[in-house]
């Protein structure tokens, strides 16, 4: 039996497998790089190792470094999550070859099906459909024209080693091939060490509904049912749900036989998915289907089979590895209703899908009992690095049907608060209450097809979020001075009171907001009943007593993350807002706006400064931002120093109140 198992992974996979692995009482061991020592999957193991910096080649791609932790931990198993080591084949024997249980299928049939080109050969042994098209190994240019024309065009170049996109490229006329043949084996010699590709018909209308099998030691092999993962952007999935849309059970069962198919073709043991592709041109989920390619490995998109069959596939993972038979035969997997996951990333989807790493200001996961689950990596204070894949979470709802799976997704994806980094949480909510996407017309182009729908219109809610800051700003001033009166044994004087009257006026001041890359403006008047704020393209408004309905407003440092949601805006705030009438005000402590690095400081401790004067330049991702004095004040603390890594929201100095001479 598993007691020490070590989980060669990062994030919320590795958090996820740990969940199970402790209810076994199976004793976890994480592995991290430098950049992951404080993560939430070390924190949430009963012990942790380090294996190398944060270069995941050094680290979480070494296999004598995961070996070692191994060794030295005295696990008994390494389950590898999914992506890194996962389907290596060298490290499957490596496993094996230290006396150490390999959480997955044999080295030979990682190989096998790791392979696009060989994997063809053994499905075509096995009876399993394939799309038309070129496996052989022969790569001529002239060769691969020959079957290019043969196939008919449009065909889809893909590279034979790899996946994600990498390799791939779409070839809609015979002119076009040579240039697109040079450029998919040069991508695919840079992304896997391997140039051969393959080439096959290219489906207009295709969808991508894959079926989670499992086999074990003593010869049975079963399915769970199929996923379909059409949304997709680059190549690469975003939404996920389980069972597909519109299938029947005819076409189910035929489906899930191939896929079974497939995986007894190669003897294979423990939790994998045969993936197809479907003609969706005139039938939808029940066109004609083909074998793409066989993840031999738990996918990223499980907790969608476990919703709908009631099964924890990781602890089916342990079990079969222990050589324990699968629990139940085909005939008693049941379905339950219908469940539909999204993937939360630190991207921008305005900018081609960017990756958006940073500091998470906050994270709130909604509590919705059993029908909304949320798989996280990350908790708020945590950071996102830039060398490492961005997804944060997966949030996955279930229901009776589908549509009450899309509510309570939706719900969840409002209600979830993730400040910090620029994410796909509104892009998400805007897929999954897409009118095409409710009414399942599904295929692989849907996000392509939809793009601008789905981005959004740029400066969404702006004027609200601009409002929100506005009205947290004051408030925080109003709060602060409260505070200062009490402070000084005036609490109940009127130099506590933080109304609006003045003297013969009405105050009168200007905010300048960055927003990105643009500065905004906002004048406001406070009058003797009321405070107005007013915009730069004229619109003037009473400021409400609380947040505009749905808004809320998180500091971190000097920006002010606002969110509605999912949608997000950070606001910095150029100028003090507090300046007042007897004294240099805006002082106290200045935060860093973005994780970054310290160029230069400007200044030492007890230093006196001017408002406006450079204090601090930072450097982050190829640009400076300077920080300058707020307000005129003295330096009394200087917290770091030139060279020195900060993160988003550290203090990075002190600026007292200039004494003001009698």
């Amino acid at each position: 039996m598993i007691e020490r198992l070590l989980i060669a992974n990062r994030g919320e996979i590795a958090v996820r497998v740990a969940r199970t692995a402790k209810r076994l009482g199976i004793h976890v061991i994480a592995v991290y790089s430098d950049a992951d020592s404080q993560a939430m999957h070390v924190a949430v193991a009963d012990e942790a190792i380090r294996i190398g910096p944060e270069a995941a080649a050094q680290s979480y791609l070494d296999i004598e470094a995961v070996i070692g932790a191994a060794r030295t931990s005295g696990a008994d198993a390494i389950h590898p999550g999914y992506g890194f080591l996962s389907e290596n084949a060298s490290f499957a024997e490596a496993c094996t070859a230290a006396g150490i249980a390999f959480i997955g299928p044999s080295a030979n049939a990682i190989r096998t099906m790791g392979d696009k080109a060989a994997s063809k050969v053994a499905m075509a042994a096995a009876g399993v459909p394939l799309v038309p098209g070129y496996h052989d190994e022969a790569q001529d240019p002239t060769v691969l024209a020959d079957a290019a024309g043969e196939i008919g065009y449009p065909v889809l170049i893909k590279a034979s080693a790899g996946g994600g996109g990498r390799g791939m490229r779409i070839v809609k006329e015979a002119s076009d091939l040579g240039a697109a043949l040079e450029s998919a084996k040069r991508e695919a010699q840079g992304a896997f060490g391997d140039d051969r590709v393959l080439i096959e018909r290219y489906l207009t209308t295709p969808r991508h509904i894959e079926v989670q099998v499992f086999g074990d030691t003593h010869g049975n092999a079963i399915h769970l049912f199929e996923r379909d993962c059409s949304l997709q952007r680059r190549y690469q999935k975003v939404i996920e749900e389980a069972p597909a849309p519109g299938m029947s059970e005819a076409r189910r069962s035929e489906i899930g036989a191939a896929a079974i198919a497939a995986a007894r073709a190669i003897d294979y043991v423990g939790a994998g998915t045969v993936e197809f592709i479907v003609d969706a041109t005139e039938d939808g989920a029940n066109g004609p289907f083909y074998f793409m390619e066989m993840n031999t490995r738990l996918q990223v998109e499980h907790p969608v089979t476990e919703y709908i069959t009631g099964l924890d596939l990781v602890a089916w993972q342990l079990a079969v590895a222990d050589g324990l038979p699968l629990p139940i035969r085909q005939e008693e997997v049941a379905l339950n209703g219908h469940a539909i996951e999204a993937r939360l990333y630190a991207e921008d989807p305005a900018r081609d899908f960017l990756p958006s790493p940073g500091h998470v200001v906050a994270f709130e996961a909604p509590e919705f009992g059993g029908e909304v689950r949320i798989d996280a990596g990350v908790r708020t204070g945590d950071d996102i690095a830039a060398v490492y894949d961005p997804m944060i979470a997966k949030v996955i709802a279930h229901g009776a049907d589908r549509d009450a799976a899309i509510a309570n997704l939706d719900r969840a994806l409002t209600e979830l608060v993730c400040a910090g980094p620029t994410t796909n949480q509104a892009f998400l909510r805007r897929a999954v209450t897409h009118p095409d996407f409710i009414a399942a017309r599904l295929d692989t182009g849907f996000i392509g097809r939809h793009a601008a729908e789905l981005v959004g219109e740029p400066g969404e809610g702006l004027f609200a979020a601009l409002l929100s800051a506005v009205t947290q700003l004051l408030d925080t001033r109003a709060r602060a001075a409260r505070e200062d009166a009490a402070a000084r044994g005036e609490a109940d004087t009127p130099w506590a009171d933080t109304g609006n009257w003045r003297v013969n006026l009405h105050p009168r001041e200007t905010l300048r907001i960055r927003c990105g890359e643009e500065e905004r403006a906002v004048e406001i008047r406070q009058g003797a009943a009321s405070t107005s704020v007013s915009f730069e393209d004229g619109t003037t408004m009473c400021l409400p007593d609380d947040l505009p309905h749905g808004w809320r407003v998180i500091p971190g440092g000097r920006v002010l993350h606002v969110i509605s949601g999912g949608i997000q805006y950070r606001l910095e705030q150029i100028m003090a807002a507090d300046v007042s009438e007897s004294r240099s005000g805006g002082v106290g402590s200045l935060n860093a706006p973005m994780p970054g690095k310290v160029v230069r400081v400007s200044v030492s401790q007890g230093e006196r400064v001017s408002c406006g004067q450079t204090l601090v330049v930072l450097e982050a991702m190829k640009m400076e931002h300077t920080i300058t004095a707020p307000a005129d004040g003295v330096v009394s603390e200087v917290f770091h120093a030139d060279g020195d890594q900060v993160t988003e929201g550290a203090e990075l100095l002190r600026l007292d109140a200039e004494e003001n001479e009698e």
